[in-house]
């Protein structure tokens, strides 16, 4: 199937960008065929995040938004920081950056289902359930396109009874919108080596719940984020809990996968953080709905990799473009997509199409969101010198240069951060009491993740030897840990230590292929349609 633009993810970057080109062409009177293609069994299905949504983009992209019944509902009402100490919490000021004053609370998902409709209903194609499993190129190296993955496979890789082969499809362009680590743009780094004028990026991890709890309770619009307890100084994170409409809360935690202490677990510090006397009372009487997690960048201004190469173009979170001090990167996300799609429309239209498309990256270093990161480019890093010292510099650098300090600080990539196990305090994570906390497999449950029996394991090692020669001993086999899935396990088989993999739990966060010490796993995508399906995340 040949298209002028195929793109690959429908979040927020890939259908703000299908929707941008389908307008222009209307505007212009031209036929731009555009291609929307996502591995979840329907748009919104992998979507997960916070989400207070800033509609500074989406204000541009489709000004009459309130009238097309975008799936804005809840304004935020008010901001609450707290740091919270074991029995203790106390409030702060609300950095600037935090404010959220215009903003909404919303389901992520929900308006990645809006805008696809909104991409259809503007001409584009949009595809869910079939997984970008190849990248394409012709003979001089140049992207023409990709290739979904063969459904029905055996364990092997052989051709099953219900075999049915993927599809390439074309394009004359190729903007890659996978999200975070997605699998292909991660070969794109290698092929085009896109990061050697950038720092690493470097991640966080967020786990999030959905709970319908006591009216009593709901107070629409309000937002808390903390610092502190649960986690110890020297481990970048914090939460949130954002009051959503329908009596519905979000919690989660994110962590920064710069982490040290190789017995930490990101679920367990989720799971604690709940039992905290400020946060137990919101969830009396309520009810767990759903679950997920997905890792996301946290690398900012200067980690922003090479963002084109002959025939395409990374944008969204494939890229990296999460403001970490607002903890915000939808807005971001769709203002690059467009950005991408207006570069692409234009190139588009000369004589012959333009081998690179090099007017994106200019006119997004210019463009707001170029300025809005560049101010935002040394929070992050500040923490690596602990809590207090981080929170320190961030004053400084917010309050007395406003983001205009006249030096950039760097990051270090995050699989080289963990201290062996020898030389990192256990943790003692109490039991879940199946009310408040839970274990990983009734989480994955509540994640509604389903992947077809049978298929070729799309987690892949590298070398297999090496979880059990050097993770075990070394690091006390710290993949069982930092996957909030419960997909990587040390078991006792016939007197042996065995090393499993239940890839059937994979909820696609990406946390095992960012955080395995030696790089040794490799996050492929399974089956087009398999992994979690989030109603409403």
């Amino acid at each position: 199937m040949e298209f002028d633009v195929v793109i690959v993810g429908g979040g927020p970057s890939g259908l703000a960008a299908a929707i941008r080109l389908r307008q222009l062409a209307t505007e212009k009177d031209r036929e731009v065929s555009v291609c929307v293609v996502d591995k979840g069994s329907e748009i919104g299905a992998h979507i997960l995040s916070g989400a207070v949504f800033d509609p500074i983009a989406l204000n541009e992209l489709l000004p009459d938004w309130q009238q097309l019944d975008a799936p804005l509902n809840t304004p935020v009402t008010e901001d609450e920081f707290l740091y919270l100490s074991e029995k203790s919490a106390h409030r702060l000021p609300t950095p600037p950056q935090m404010k959220n004053h215009g903003n909404f609370v919303i389901s992520l998902g929900n308006m990645a289902r809006w805008l696809g409709s909104q991409a259809e209903a503007l001409g584009a194609e949009v595809y869910a359930g079939f997984a970008a499993a190849e990248v394409l190129y012709d003979d001089d190296g140049r992207v023409t396109g990709v290739a979904t993955g063969d459904m029905g496979l055996n364990e092997d890789g052989s051709p099953g009874p219900n075999h049915e082969p993927g599809i390439e499809l074309l394009g004359t362009y190729t903007l890659f919108a996978e999200g975070c680590r997605g699998s292909l743009s991660k070969s794109l780094f290698e092929k085009f080596d896109l990061g050697r004028d950038s720092d690493p990026q470097t991640y966080g991890i967020g786990i999030k719940e959905l709970w319908e709890i006591d009216p009593a309770n709901h107070r629409p619009g309000r937002t808390m984020h903390s610092i502190g307890w649960p986690l110890d100084n020297r481990t970048y994170g914090g939460s949130f809990l954002y009051h959503l409409d329908n009596n519905q809360v979000a919690v989660g935690f994110v962590i920064g996968l710069d982490y040290e202490n190789p017995h930490l677990s990101p679920f367990e510090e989720m799971q604690r953080f709940k039992s905290h006397p400020a946060i137990a009372p919101v969830f009396a009487g309520a009810r767990r709905i759903s679950y997920g997690a997905r890792a996301l960048n946290e690398g900012g201004w200067q980690s922003i990799p090479g963002l084109t190469f002959p025939g395409g173009a990374l944008i969204g979170c494939a890229a990296g473009f999460l403001n970490v001090p607002r903890i915000k990167g939808s807005h971001t996300a769709m203002k690059s997509g467009m950005l991408a799609a207006e570069a692409a429309f234009s190139a588009l239209g000369g004589e012959a199409p333009t081998p690179e498309l090099t007017e994106y990256p200019k006119a997004l270093r210019k463009s707001w969101l170029g300025r809005e990161l560049k101010k935002a480019r040394n929070i992050r890093p500040a923490f690596r010198w602990g809590l207090w010292a981080g929170i320190a510099y961030s004053a400084i650098d917010t309050y007395l240069f406003a983001g205009h300090a006249p030096w950039t600080l760097h990051h270090h990539a995050d699989h080289l951060a963990l201290k062996k196990a020898s030389d990192a305090p256990k943790i003692d994570y109490p039991k879940p009491d199946g009310v408040l906390t839970f274990d990983k497999l009734s989480s994955v449950h509540v994640s509604n993740t389903n992947h077809a029996e049978g298929q070729p394991c799309h987690l892949r090692l590298k070398d297999a030897g090496l979880p059990l020669e050097l993770n075990l001993v070394e690091y006390d086999g710290p993949e069982q840990r930092f996957c909030p899935a419960g997909v990587y396990e040390f078991i006792e088989q016939n007197d042996e230590t065995v090393f499993r993999i239940n890839s059937q739990n994979c909820i696609h966060c990406k946390t095992c292929d960012i955080k395995d010490m030696s790089q040794n796993i490799d996050w492929s995508v399974p089956e087009g349609g398999g992994g979690p399906n989030y109603p409403n995340m």
